[in-house]
């Protein structure tokens, strides 16, 4: 049987993740709740079937998973309802924005026991997968750390900007929303960082997130992880993550496309898919069954997304950890 989902939040993510799971056979969209109804009629318009639920309640209890894909603020009060109703819980990422609040989500969403997991979307991939087994049988010889290099024109890109949220420093900012996804890779390959020093830069007099990023986080190990971030310019985006080993590195672009050097040029791994977005997704997709069922899974856990959360706020505060 496929899964009953309602999705809440219809911004642009709430709506690829709607068309994707409208397309796959394990899952069926039966309800969407977003406050903005033009935003809900948007999602209706490629899913004339789905409902549009009153409130988020009754699109709660029409479903079996509740996906996640409302700003960082409500995302907590939403999954702790859904998981009181017994429903399984796949959040977008970060948890949220304040350390307290996301360390109390994790404790009472392990507590009530549902099916819960987070959306890091490199999570199921190739990249990840096949990094992970180069460095499991020393392909990359011994590891010596990371790189992350996130550059834009603008933020938001211009497919985000009807988020407003992702503007502001409160919620938003290209740290939360795309470090955040390298961190964690990283964090897979090279086990727990703590930042060691961060210096983040903000537009002064306005609430705006934040324009550049500089930062050196460190393994357990001592192997350094240094991130340069920065909006403005006339260049194309750039968000890159290279684990950098003695006798061979991994660069991974765009968040799917893999690439190794011996200290030459990177040279791709395999084919580069038509559609990587749809090809991630529906990855993300098919774990996500194999965790609603207590399957072994790849998805991220709640765990791994506090960390990299506490992470992430610290760097954008100036914090070490």
């Amino acid at each position: 049987m496929s899964i009953k989902t309602a999705i809440i939040g219809c911004g642009i993510m709430g709506r690829r993740m709607l068309e994707q799971m409208n397309k796959h056979k394990g899952y069926t969209p039966v309800a969407v709740w977003d406050p903005n109804l033009a935003a809900c009629k948007e999602a209706q318009r490629s899913v004339p079937e789905i409902t549009i639920a009153r409130d988020v309640h009754s699109a709660i209890q029409a479903a079996d998973l509740v996906y996640l894909a409302c700003p960082p603020a409500p995302r907590k009060a939403i999954a702790l309802s859904a998981a009181a109703a017994g429903k399984s819980v796949f959040l977008e990422k970060p948890l949220g924005v304040d350390i307290a609040d996301s360390e109390d989500l994790v404790l009472k969403l392990t507590s009530l026991g549902v099916p819960t997991a987070v959306n890091f979307t490199q999570a199921s991939g190739t990249a990840l997968s096949e990094a992970s087994q180069a460095v499991q049988n020393g392909a990359l010889g011994d590891l010596i750390g990371a790189d992350i290099i996130v550059t834009y024109q603008a933020w938001p890109r211009e497919w985000q900007e009807a988020a407003d949220w992702l503007r502001l420093r409160a919620e938003g900012g290209m740290t939360r929303e795309v470090i955040s996804h390298f961190l964690f890779f990283s964090e897979r390959i090279l086990g727990p960082i703590s930042v060691k020093w961060a210096h983040p830069s903000y537009p002064q007099g306005t609430d705006l997130c934040e324009t550049h990023l500089l930062a050196r986080l460190e393994t357990a190990k001592g192997q350094p992880i240094s991130i340069m971030a920065s909006v403005g310019g006339a260049q194309p985006d750039r968000q890159e993550l290279t684990i950098k080993g003695k006798t061979k590195s991994r660069r991974i672009s765009e968040f799917y496309i893999d690439a190794v050097s011996d200290g030459g040029d990177f040279l791709n791994v395999g084919e580069i898919p038509q559609d990587p977005r749809s090809v991630s997704l529906i990855a993300q997709l098919d774990d996500l069954l194999l965790c609603i069922n207590r399957q072994p899974h790849r998805l991220a856990t709640l765990q791994e997304a506090l960390r990299v959360q506490k992470l992430v706020e610290a760097m954008l505060l100036g914090h070490a950890t």
